[in-house]
């Protein structure tokens, strides 16, 4: 599924930090990587304390020695220049389409400051103007020599057909570094639906208990469904249904059960792109320090909200 990575720099170490976990992808997934600068309309002279690149031969000459570190790693890369790009986002979107990556990594922090998706004008873009997944990685105090592990992933699911478009992804990767998929899907419990439909609970206590029971069991039922159809592909799959508020449930899960990699499915809209009710990708993405893969769920281009 993933035979083309894309992986753009603004010239900053903290960018880079990317690099080596990118090798490791790419060796694994047997990939290929190219490496993109875009050259910002009126850019800060400054990146992250770094004189910005600003003219296309020190971009190609970074560019360069950035590919030649992957060679030494054994892992071939090409690189791509972006001029005059008035929308860094679209700019990567566009080389993404231009060159037929299949996803693109991204650092957390970077760009002008990005701060993980929907609250970074770039990372929050890409997916609004392309459908190529984005894997975003948290920024390393190793630098390029941050590794990429996976012994296991998670995918948040709420019984729709939307957020099962990260299934075929998680499917990939679980394949790739021989990795366990946890299949998740919380139900609130009455303290914790939020809303209209909370306050309607809360006034029927008992009977609102008796019905989100209910729908933790039909959950586990689908989960079952679900896990069934990957094992038929070969993947290792575990189930579990949480009970509590969706967000600090996701997180809790994601550190007792050690999960390395959160795939998710998205709309990739500008304000709130989540498949959950509560802006939970946006949530998911400002407090969680896993690697997180993005899965743009088909369709027309996203508003802006």
């Amino acid at each position: 599924m993933f035979r083309h990575l894309l992986v753009p720099l603004d010239g900053s170490p903290m960018a880079e930090s990317v690099l080596s976990a990118t090798a490791d992808l790419v060796r694994r997934l047997s990939a290929h990587v190219t490496l993109l600068h875009v050259l910002e309309r009126g850019a800060p002279k400054t990146v992250h304390g770094e004189r910005h690149l600003t003219q296309p031969a020190e971009a190609e000459s970074y560019l360069r020695g950035v590919a030649e570190w992957f060679d030494s790693e054994g892992v071939g890369a090409d690189f791509l220049v972006h001029r005059d790009g008035a929308d860094v986002a679209k700019s990567i979107a566009d080389g993404a389409a231009e060159i037929g990556a299949d996803l693109v990594v991204l650092c957390t922090h970077g760009w002008s400051g990005l701060r993980g998706f929907l609250f970074g004008r770039v990372a929050q873009q890409v997916l609004r103007w392309g459908t190529i997944p984005v894997l975003l990685i948290q920024p390393s105090t190793e630098g390029r020599k941050e590794p990429f592990s996976c012994r296991r992933l998670v995918v948040p699911l709420d019984g729709s057909g939307m957020a099962e478009t990260a299934l075929p992804a998680a499917s990939a990767v679980a394949h790739a570094f021989e990795a366990e998929v946890l299949l998740t899907w919380v139900v609130p419990t009455v303290a914790t639906v939020s809303g209209e439909r909370g306050a309607a609970m809360k006034l029927m206590p008992s009977a609102a208990a008796a019905l989100l029971d209910a729908e933790a069991a039909q959950a586990a039922t689908y989960l079952e469904r679900v896990g069934a159809r990957l094992r038929e592909e070969g993947v290792k799959i575990s189930m579990e249904v949480g009970r509590g508020e969706p967000i600090r449930v996701l997180l809790d899960t994601v550190a007792k059960q050690e999960i390395d990699l959160i795939v998710i499915a998205t709309h990739g809209r500008s304000g709130i792109g989540a498949v959950w009710a509560g802006s939970v990708t946006s949530r998911i993405l400002r407090y969680s320090t896993r690697p997180i893969l993005l899965i743009r769920i088909p369709g027309p281009p996203p508003r802006s909200d």
